[in-house]
């Protein structure tokens, strides 16, 4: 029995929860990459399990993921966007906010999603209408919300825009402190909380075209219908690059403002 895009990607992300959680608090061997980043042993085991179910099930699509690069003999018209662990500095000293990403872009659009978060037994998913928890197999849409006024920003490197914008810089702004609780979690699982109304936005600098961390998360925040431009409020993957993702129109105008204040 052949299985959907969207079962197959929930299935992906939910067996990579499950290694990232079976490796918690243990010793972890850990591998260098470049500059001060690297990967663990659970890294490693949970995009294996990931790609052991895509390749079993889509043997003719490409696959990007962190660890492994890219892989398979397609042109690249369907590609899945794998992130094992987001948060592998959080995790690795036993701070539980991580998540496992699984994407699949057909063409320019990504077409499903999944976000675990692998210390709630909850995944986020989306098909393109909507987007959903799954929580002990029951689905609940999620609702964009900036009520809680909390804002996660990225401050992990690189910044390519420097000295134009810089996340961190928002944190001194009066306007931004009158505003906003800032917030850093350090784990793209902070996208999917926009989309279920626990952030009111998420900020972060960088090109994210085809990126594994990110294309879950924006893909989910798309389909709940929030706010989602890069740091100019232009189309994503665009321009200088970059993302606001914010759950309503007013929050991401205040956004907007501050970024373009910064550069002025």
């Amino acid at each position: 029995m052949s299985i959907s895009d969207l079962d197959l990607v929930i299935a992906a992300a939910e067996a990579g929860a499950v290694v990232v959680r079976s490796h918690y608090g243990s010793s972890l061997a850990r591998f260098a990459k470049d500059g001060d980043d690297f990967a663990t042993v659970a890294d490693i085991e949970a995009e294996r399990a990931i790609l052991a179910i895509l390749r079993d099930a889509r043997p003719g699509d490409q696959v990007l993921g962190e660890e492994s690069g890219r892989t398979g003999d397609g042109d690249g018209d369907r590609m899945w966007l794998v992130d094992p662990l987001c948060g592998t500095l959080n995790y690795a000293v036993d701070t539980m906010p991580a998540s496992v990403n699984v994407a699949l872009r057909v063409g320019d659009r990504v077409t499903v999603a999944a976000s675990a978060d692998p210390f709630n037994d909850e995944v986020f998913w989306t098909g393109g209408a909507g987007a959903f928890a799954r929580h002990r197999g029951e689905d609940r849409p999620l609702v964009p919300s900036a009520a809680s006024r909390l804002v996660d920003l990225n401050l992990d490197p690189p910044f390519p825009n420097r000295p134009d914008f810089l996340a961190a810089a928002l944190l001194s702004d009066d306007v931004f402190i009158e505003r906003f609780r800032p917030r850093v979690v350090s784990t793209t699982l902070a996208v999917a909380w926009v989309a279920a109304g626990r952030r009111a936005a998420y900020v972060t600098d960088g090109h994210l075209r085809d990126s594994v961390h990110f294309a879950a998360g924006i893909a989910l925040c798309q389909a709940a219908g929030c706010v989602v431009t890069g740091l100019d409020g232009q189309p994503l993957h665009t321009g200088r690059g970059g993302l606001v993702a914010a759950a309503d129109p007013d929050t991401h105008a205040t956004l907007l403002a501050l970024i373009a204040a910064r550069r002025r």
